[in-house]
């Protein structure tokens, strides 16, 4: 038990927390904006299904809220538990970006979200709408916040560092090394970045797959059990064309990722193709294969000639930096099989979302759509799809840029807290698993007992007879 190693648990810790955690705020995004556009569409139609569809929509909104704030608590505990170092190092940094989302995103969801999930009797519809759409930009709002935190690690800019000192006014020294931290200089650059701006929308677009996919898989439940079913193919209808543009949308975000990625950080773009050595010319695109790092090849690989070039740099024969020409020294690397197979899930699961919804367009344009229960129940179980997906491109962005936890200026071995043992973080790892494993009963348990109530129609209309005085 001595030897454990506290490097590695707190890694383990952090990505099973984070993980955990991951698995809400998106689909809280993605469901905001759907319901902003349920709300929209009673507001314009008066079809009182509308409302019900929306306020059944609000109940689950809420139930994933909750889940989310209560995850990430935990996962920001562990900045001060496990990574001191690391916090020391990036406080000023991070400091700045979670104020601001506690200020500007946090403060506007938690000031709306009580009007939104009790005030359907009690406002008027167009207060009511209101409240739904601020509650749904907080929480883009407070992705942009953390986004900006994580791309800074990916891409440090606008800062400079400086030593941290004892009281004493001494160099403070950690395990042999001149404590240093760093200070921002230029917020604007920080908020501002090119990486942080494509990682946003690309969070975004991902967030709205998820959701969309989500509703589509609870709609086409409703159908193929002939529930709720006039208020199944309103959410049905919604979530496929959100589906749709989102899918489409999400191609040119995804170049844009990656474009940024090979400017910012070329070693993770290059593990994500397995491009270990410098070549004369063209760089195939991988569709699979079996990348080794030992041997420093892909095995049984099955590659476009030319693809990576061609999507970098639009020529088939340009070059693209390989992992020996960014990091000669192959301690440097990132793993390269996890950041190959993640990204390369990602990718096909993008392949898959559009052709699913490509097939379901066409059937809803033939007008058979809700015949073909075999697609139905496609569309009911592929809700797990975006969220692979979501945790692969999380996965590939932060294994990617090891073994940096800030790139190419603080080691992830030099961030971990010196006076947390190994022992003490395995017994955390297991209580975590142990709470998350019953809270995620709890949620499922709870969400079961919503979906079986249902969309139900209420006897009044958002309060609109009862309360003409209201705002409006």
């Amino acid at each position: 038990m001595e030897n454990l190693d506290p490097v590695i648990l707190s890694r383990l810790q952090f990505t099973l927390v984070i993980m955990f955690h991951y698995l809400f705020p998106p689909l809280s995004i993605g469901l905001g904006w759907l319901m902003v556009l349920m709300e929209g569409a009673y507001l314009k139609t008066g079809d009182r299904e509308y409302e019900a569809i929306a306020r059944f929509w609000t109940g689950i909104f809420a139930l994933v809220f909750a889940m989310g704030v209560a995850s990430g608590i935990v996962m920001e505990f562990q900045f001060g538990t496990n990574w001191a170092n690391y916090s020391r190092y990036v406080g000023d940094i991070f400091g700045s970006a979670l104020a601001a989302e506690g200020i500007f995103a946090f403060f506007l969801e938690s000031s709306f979200l009580a009007l939104l999930v009790f005030g359907w009797d009690r406002v008027g519809p167009k207060m009511h709408f209101f409240s739904t759409l601020m509650v749904a930009s907080g929480a883009l709002l407070s992705s942009v916040w953390i986004v900006v935190a994580n791309a800074w690690q990916q891409h440090p800019v606008g800062y400079h560092l400086m030593p941290v000192l004892n009281s004493d006014g001494t160099q403070l020294v950690v395990n042999g090394i001149a404590a240093m931290r760093a200070e921002i200089t230029d917020f604007w650059a920080v908020v501002l970045s090119p990486s942080a701006i494509v990682r946003v929308v690309h969070v975004w677009f991902g967030a709205g797959i998820l959701g969309s996919f989500f509703v589509l898989s609870l709609s086409s439940y409703y159908i193929i059990k002939k529930r709720h079913l006039s208020a199944a193919k309103k959410m049905f209808n919604l979530a496929m064309w959100t589906g749709i543009i989102l899918t489409c949308g999400m191609l040119a975000s995804g170049h844009s990722q990656a474009m940024s990625t090979a400017k910012t950080q070329p070693a993770k773009l290059a593990a994500t193709e397995g491009h270990f050595h410098k070549t004369e010319g063209a760089v195939p695109f991988y569709i699979w294969g079996f990348p080794n790092q030992k041997d420093e090849k892909v095995h049984l690989g099955i590659a476009v000639p030319g693809g990576l070039s061609f999507l970098l740099n639009w020529s088939f024969d340009s070059p693209v930096k390989s992992l020996e020409e960014v990091y000669p020294d192959r301690n440097d690397w990132p793993p390269v099989a996890l950041t190959f197979y993640t990204y390369h899930f990602m990718i096909g699961l993008w392949g898959f979302f559009f052709l699913v919804l490509a097939v379901t367009l066409f059937y809803w344009w033939k007008g058979v759509l809700w015949e073909k229960t075999w697609l139905l129940w496609v569309l009911v179980f592929s809700v797990i799809a975006p969220y692979i997906s979501n945790h692969s491109g999380w996965v590939t962005t932060e294994v990617g840029r090891q073994p940096w936890v800030v790139y190419n200026l603080m080691r992830t071995a030099d961030a971990v807290s010196p006076s947390v043992k190994g022992v003490e973080i395995l017994l955390s790892i297991l209580l975590f698993g142990l709470i998350y494993a019953l809270l995620f009963c709890l949620w499922l348990y709870i969400m079961g007992v919503k979906i079986k109530k249902g969309p139900e129609l209420h006897a009044a209309v958002s309060g609109a007879d009862n309360h003409k005085g209201d705002v409006q």
